[in-house]
């Protein structure tokens, strides 16, 4: 079996249900359920389910839901189960693949054979992974702009998108012009909205405080700041107007709205995977650990976040980084990733090690978004035109960093526990083994990245 396109052992906003797609399989029909990120599901009857691909059961569901033709790329059939999420290529077919699941999780996941044995996927219909962001600009079918809306907000509400507090409630206010219409005064209230706070805002902000340590603060100070931030951002909500005057009924701009502000999140429309990294030696005994970490990975770079913070630990483009992977054959399943740093001020090359039995997927996707990233560097040139050789103006696809201090979104060294090494002088750290180049060739060619490589002096000893 070819290895698949994107696949996490963590689970998602997809994982509301457990629930199977094949309700029965004859020899010549079946019904297939496919579900969509708003956990409604598409019935279909089927010939031949068997060896039916990804690509014929795509192309019905396009039928069904009478999506345009950007859909066919927009778009791609999941198999996903609270386990393990796995992007179908169109040759892949799905009830074979679900029938090989048990070996998928033992092959790709850490869990108990009990959870392995009840196990089962549901096949979905999801944002593609590889479907450009600057493609997304362009769609203005209301359904297909639907459904990536609903998928990207389950993705924020669950926190696998982290925001900052202020995102949050800019997204939020969005979902609640969408769901409540356009923003009546004195409609709704605060407290109104406290009673579905977990619906428009991640289930991190939504706690509150009961008893004795409430009672202390009192009811004013921080209660109620995550509703009233909502409202007040549900207030600032813009209402687009028609070519008549009238406010437009339809939901597209909010939907719009919603993407557009999930764009400037750079892990945004990323595949999801399960890790673990070494936590930083503390105390006098130098006790580390490993702490559980999702890594993100898109067409813009990878993303190592912190499950339990809700915040990024790392952050680097493809022209940053080169990388790795140990398969199980060798040692403990292993993704490597390596970077420019420095310590106390010394420039050196770090060296984050990624625990996860999915570290040949991820090695296979980051090489496959190279790829992809690469072929799309021309046509992209050639769209920019004269304009951007005059420097008039920026690329479209090109948007302002997010600089806020402190920001979720921003890398965390300091957190991080690496191997160090560096070109001369003193050892930083022992590594293993010496090398005079980078650790890894695989990395974007040379000229076209900001990686450089910080050569190993002949000292440096195997440790």
């Amino acid at each position: 079996m070819d290895g698949p396109e994107g696949s996490t052992g963590q689970p998602g906003p997809a994982d509301r249900s457990h629930r199977s797609s094949v309700s029965s399989v004859g020899a010549r029909a079946a019904d297939v359920l496919v579900y969509l990120a708003d956990d409604s599901m598409v019935p279909l009857a089927v010939e031949n389910l068997p060896s039916l691909s990804a690509h014929e059961l795509h192309r019905a569901i396009r039928e069904v839901l009478q999506l345009p033709d950007i859909a066919l790329d927009a778009f791609a059939l999941w198999l996903i189960s609270p386990l393990l999420e796995v992007q179908l290529k169109p040759k892949h077919q799905p009830y074979k693949l679900g029938r090989q699941w048990q070996e998928l999780l033992l092959r790709f996941t850490d869990a108990p054979d009990d959870d392995v044995a009840m196990d089962e996927p549901s096949l979905q219909f999801r944002r593609n992974v590889f479907f450009p962001k600057r493609r997304e600009l362009q769609i203005h079918d209301k359904e297909v702009l639907r459904l990536l809306y609903e998928e990207a907000k389950g993705n924020v509400l669950a926190a696998r998108y982290p925001c900052d507090v202020e995102d949050c409630e800019a997204l939020g206010a969005l979902v609640c012009r969408v769901q409540l219409g356009p923003y009546q005064p004195g409609q709704p209230t605060a407290c109104t909205l406290r009673e579905k706070l977990d619906s428009f805002l991640p289930a991190h902000l939504c706690k509150r405080s009961h008893g004795l340590f409430a009672a202390f603060r009192g009811h004013g100070a921080k209660a109620g700041t995550g509703e009233q931030g909502l409202l007040n951002a549900y207030r600032r909500v813009q209402e687009v107007a028609s070519n008549d005057g009238e406010r437009e009924a339809s939901l597209s701009p909010h939907y719009r709205a919603y993407l557009l502000k999930c764009h400037e999140l750079p892990f945004y429309g990323c595949a999801f995977f399960h890790g673990e990294i070494d936590k930083p030696a503390q105390g006098f005994l130098h006790r580390g650990g490993r702490k559980p970490v999702s890594v993100a990975i898109s067409l813009d770079g990878v993303h190592v976040i912190d499950c339990r913070e809700k915040h990024v630990l790392l952050g680097l483009r493809f022209q940053e980084l080169s990388w790795d992977h140990t398969s199980p054959e060798e040692e403990e399943s292993v993704l490597w990733l390596e970077f420019d740093g420095d310590n106390e001020g010394t420039p050196v090359n770090k060296l984050l090690k990624i625990y996860s039995k999915q570290a040949e997927l991820m090695s296979s996707l980051i090489e496959y978004c190279i790829e992809l990233s690469q072929a799309a560097e021309p046509a992209t040139s050639q769209e920019a035109g004269p304009a951007s050789a005059s420097g008039s103006s920026p690329p479209p696809h090109q948007r302002p960093q997010l600089r806020r201090q402190g920001s979720v979104v921003c890398s965390r060294i300091q957190h991080l526990s690496t191997i160090d090494y560096v070109e001369e002088g003193e050892t930083i750290k022992r590594v293993k083994p010496k090398r005079t180049t980078s650790f890894f060739s695989r990395q974007l060619s040379l000229g076209q990245g900001s990686y450089t490589v910080v050569q190993a002096a002949d000292s440096l000893e195997q440790g």
